[in-house]
Formats: structure tokens, sequence, C-alpha cells
């Protein structure tokens, strides 16, 4: 951090962001690009999910479960490539800003799972079972890693500015 990013954030210790970090986020098209695409990828991981446990109850349907795994791992590679864009335009750095760093540091997890799938998938590694069993695992991982990412959502809301009328705007 430079000097005067340490002075404002030591002036702002409990805050998520500095008034500079949060004027650059609320600037910045890649914050409307993450609030876009991370529903759409938890609408897929549901979808996927659902897919996946219907294949290992029934033991049909591996082909769409296996091709639902892929589609969510393209979501989060999309998600991750462009948090890391807004993170260096809010934070100036790509990963690992103080702010979001426990969340990046647990998002390699979930990324390193989700491309395991990938790889044993290509090479033949893991059978079905094996294949959607892993697939489970990385979707703990996302769980967990969405969660942080929400309760940092919250808490950049309850930190926000409240907006107090003018004296002359009080209601009578």
């Amino acid at each position: 951090m430079r000097p005067r990013q340490v002075q404002e954030r030591q002036g702002e210790r409990s805050a998520l962001y500095t008034t500079a970090e949060r004027q650059r986020r609320d600037a910045s098209p890649w914050t409307l690009v993450q609030g876009i695409l991370a529903p759409v990828q938890f609408l897929v991981f549901l979808i996927s999910l659902a897919l996946v446990l219907r294949t290992l109850a029934t033991g049909e349907g591996a082909w769409a479960a296996n091709l639902s795994v892929v589609v969510k791992t393209l979501f989060l590679y999309a998600i991750m490539i462009t948090g890391s864009i807004w993170e260096k335009a809010v934070f100036g750095r790509y990963l690992f800003a103080p702010a979001f760093y426990w969340e990046d540091v647990f998002s390699m997890l979930v990324l390193a799972l989700h491309t395991a799938y990938l790889a044993a998938l290509g090479l033949g590694l893991l059978d079905t079972h094996g294949l959607l069993v892993l697939a489970l695992a990385a979707y703990a991982t996302y769980l967990i890693n969405a969660g942080q990412f929400l309760l940092k959502l919250r808490a950049a809301r309850l930190e926000a500015p409240v907006s107090l009328p003018m004296a002359g705007e009080i209601a009578r």
C-alpha cells in the first residue's frame, strides 16, 4: 500500500472500504459484472447440484450432470477473472487485497477442486461416481466461499454512509 492509502486505511480500521475505494467500487463497471455473474452462477450451481444428486441417487443422467459441472466451472472461472479485475480496479491489486484476503485464499481452494474435476474428467482419472463426489466437494467449498462474500456484501451495505435529511427537509 502507498503511504496515503495506509493513512486512510488506519483512519477507517474497521471499514471494509476506504472512501476512495468505495468511490472506485461504485464507479467500476466490474461491480455490475460481479453483481450479475454471482446470482447467475448460483442458479447454474443449483441446477447442477440437482443433476449431480439425481445421478448419484439413480445412476441416470451422468452426461447431463458432468456437462452441468463443466458449465458451473466455466462460470466460476469467469467470476474469478472478472473479480480479480474488479479487485485491481478497487484495491490496486488483482488478488489478496487486505479487505478480501481470506475470501481470495478460500477461492483458491474452490478453483483447485473445480479444476481437479475438469482434469479428472478430461483425463478419465475417475469413474462417474468419483467425479460426482469430487464435484460435491468442490460445490461444498463454493458454498462456503459464496457465504464469505455474502457476509462481505452485508458488511459493505451496513457501513455505507447514511444520508441524513437536511434541516429544511425534516418532516413536520
